[in-house]
């Protein structure tokens, strides 16, 4: 692969894996931000990919099919089941009808749409200033896409902090940390394979984990409006 295509490609997988993220904080079903989590998975996989190939490393080529099974497959699947576990017909009537529409988008996030998008391009124009002395240290294709990783990272805490549902908020935490890992694989050109099969397995229990316990708390309360269970406590 030459040069001046390697970086075309990777340009290309970098800007889509960030408006993945940046499209997130545009719509509030849920359904649809769980498609873009998946699409980003592909991105992430596809600049993994990228960098194998471009340095002949095999062990980076089996890491971007592993995230791309994981993170564009695997997670996407399961935060899907939770999803549906929360509109299950558990009975009939607008009440209930209006319960299971509520739990599928995002009604009342905590920063609206349009602050959120311009929150975003501040979040990445800081992103391009943090990265900067890094980026001329060594700047290769992969170092100049630097920021988009930790514009990702900054995007996903963003919606880890606003949104109300626990699925989105979970959606949240997975855009944090793929913009981890795209971050990682950028800067150092990517990650040993046994470290990255380490994080993807943590990653993978904590959104079993959470799928489970957003599944009770809708049994046990009717609802997973964080803001809901705080008027509960309190």
């Amino acid at each position: 692969m030459s040069d001046s295509l390697f970086t075309q490609l990777l340009d290309l997988a970098c800007g889509a894996f960030l408006l993945a993220a940046v499209v997130v904080l545009w719509r509030r079903e849920l359904a649809a931000i769980v498609r873009l989590f998946a699409l980003q998975g592909i991105a992430l996989a596809a600049i993994a990919l990228l960098l194998g190939l471009h340095e002949d490393r095999w062990d980076l080529i089996v890491v971007a099919a592993g995230i791309g099974a994981l993170r564009a497959g695997l997670l996407p699947y399961l935060i899907r089941r939770a999803l549906a576990a929360l509109v299950a017909d558990r009975g009939e009537g607008q009440e209930q009808a209006y319960t299971h529409s509520e739990e599928v988008r995002e009604t009342q996030p905590l920063v609206n749409v349009a602050a959120s998008l311009l929150t975003a391009a501040a979040l990445t124009l800081l992103a391009y200033a943090v990265a900067r002395p890094l980026v001329e240290l060594d700047p290769t294709p992969a170092t100049r896409a630097l920021p988009v990783g930790l514009a990702v990272v900054l995007i996903g805490f963003f919606v880890l902090v606003t949104r109300r549902r626990a699925l989105a908020q979970v959606v949240g935490f997975l855009l944090l940390d793929n913009g981890i890992t795209a971050t990682a694989f950028l800067a150092a050109s990517g990650v040993p394979l046994i470290v990255e099969l380490g994080v993807s397995f943590d990653v993978l229990l904590a959104v079993l984990v959470l799928q489970l316990l957003t599944v009770r708390v809708r049994e046990a309360f009717g609802t997973t409006d964080i803001d809901d269970l705080r008027e509960l406590h309190d």
